[in-house]
């Protein structure tokens, strides 16, 4: 396993101050927010100081029911190649549901949601690995990730289930000991029991972030301060295993240099505490295993041939796109909530994914939020009640502002003149041209047409 050392996560708001921090050993990069063919100045000079990156996707949705999407394969494997990666890490989470298997719609949560901890989830989840795998020019590493909401009726808790999936498919895990916590305080989870189930010789590196706390509820924000129960973790996980690599995320509310700095300090401290005790098991001793999972379905048969295999994978496919499906439906488009959900947990979720769709929104058009002014975020989070996200963001923005001015908003004329001005300047598959000649077409048009 390579030695990452210590780490933060590039942002292009902070990309002066990584650049100059002292004792930075590598950083992560959103793998979705990097152009191969040009990747950002400041990560080619870190790249020539000898400093690692490694590209985090959040968009490919391994947990979903689908086999991943060979596009978004071929773009992170790109990224990968741009950047001299090492390995690439993604998530075990599904980010939509619906289309060809449901017959339905389909919905993007713009977020990652958490997988049912089921054998038959798991079984759908091992596939996509293994083509992921398969696609990948590196290694791949997936994170557990922070969940405000669990599935009923789950068969494993959450370190048997990050267990199987590595033995099964030799993936390596990005531990988030920030998510461990999450889940221990909005799901009940142990995370020591999380770490003494895992297996540590998987761990490629951990993630350690900050958030906050509301109405008992977590919210794993990565614009906090780490928080002491957060590097008890860290602390806890170093006493088990020397981690190949520890790496801070912040990724809003970015403090001054000298505040990062002291965290990533605490970081290392954390990591310092934790080795002092290491537990190093007696030489030719093999992990522990998984000693209180659920039996195998099958009852210790002998296992089925491929094309058993094949029609089994299919069905879990379709009974798990029509879970998800239902859930994410209940989340974004305001349907019945599937049984067993806990419905105020759902309806956490619900706001919180909406918030976010409207914090997205206004970062990747921020004319929307200056034309509009306070009334931006109340007309959004309207819209978004009856308008489920079925692309990305950028389609999400101008979407919200086709169904503004189809209602006749906002009520300035001015003000509806510019934003239908900016619609039309980017629905197009081109930008509008500037030129004077173009511009007295245009108008001309609209004076024929009535507009």
């Amino acid at each position: 396993m390579e030695r990452l050392g210590t780490g933060i996560g590039w942002r292009p708001e902070i990309a002066d101050a990584v650049e100059e921090m002292p004792g930075i050993d590598w950083v992560e990069v959103v793998a979705e927010n990097v152009c191969p063919s040009h990747p950002p100045e400041s990560l080619l000079r870190l790249r020539r100081r000898g400093v690692t990156v490694v590209p985090h996707g959040v968009s490919l949705g391994l947990g979903g029911a689908d086999r991943p999407d060979e596009g978004r394969l071929t773009a992170l494997a790109e990224r990968a190649r741009a950047l001299g990666s090492p390995l690439v890490t993604e998530h075990i989470a599904f980010v939509r549901a619906g289309g060809a298997l449901t017959a339905s719609p389909r919905l993007e949560a713009g977020h990652l949601l958490p997988v049912p901890r089921t054998r038959e989830a798991l079984d759908v989840l091992c596939e996509n690995v293994r083509i992921a795998q398969e696609a990948l020019p590196v290694p791949l590493a997936v994170e557990n990730i922070a969940a405000l909401l669990a599935w009923p009726d789950e068969e494993l808790t959450e370190g048997q289930f990050l267990y199987e999936l590595a033995d099964r498919t030799g993936v390596r895990l990005l531990i988030d000991v920030a998510n461990l916590h999450t889940n221990h305080v909005n799901r009940g989870e142990d995370p020591a029991r999380a770490l003494a189930e895992l297996p540590l010789e998987a761990i490629a590196y951990v993630h350690v972030a900050g958030g906050f706390e509301r109405d008992g509820v977590w919210h794993d924000s990565h614009a906090h301060p780490v928080p002491r129960p957060v590097l008890d973790i860290l602390t806890d996980l170093a006493s088990r295993v020397a981690p190949p690599g520890v790496l801070l995320e912040r990724d809003e509310n970015f403090p001054e240099t000298s505040e990062l700095e002291r965290e990533l300090a605490a970081v290392a401290t954390a990591v310092e505490s934790g080795r002092t005790a290491l537990v190093r098991p007696a030489p030719g001793s093999d992990p522990a295993p998984v000693s209180d999972a659920a039996p195998a379905p099958d009852g210790g048969r002998a296992a089925p041939g491929p094309e058993r295999r094949a029609v089994g994978i299919e069905a879990a496919r379709q009974r798990l796109a029509l879970a998800q499906t239902s859930l994410l439906s209940a989340l974004v488009a305001g349907t019945p909530a599937p049984e067993g959900f806990d419905r105020v947990r759902l309806g956490v979720q619900a706001r919180s994914l909406a918030a976010k769709r409207a914090d997205v929104v206004a970062k990747v058009a921020p004319e929307l939020p200056v034309l509009l002014g306070e009334g931006y975020r109340t007309a959004f989070l309207s819209y978004a009640q009856t308008h489920p996200m079925s692309g990305g963001y950028r389609q999400d923005a101008l979407e919200f502002t086709e169904s503004l001015l189809l209602a006749g908003r906002p009520h300035d004329a001015g003000v509806r003149r510019e934003l239908r001005e900016w619609w039309l300047d980017r629905s197009g598959p081109a930008p509008r041209s500037r030129r004077p000649a173009a511009r007295v077409a245009r108008a001309a048009q609209r004076v024929l047409l009535g507009r």
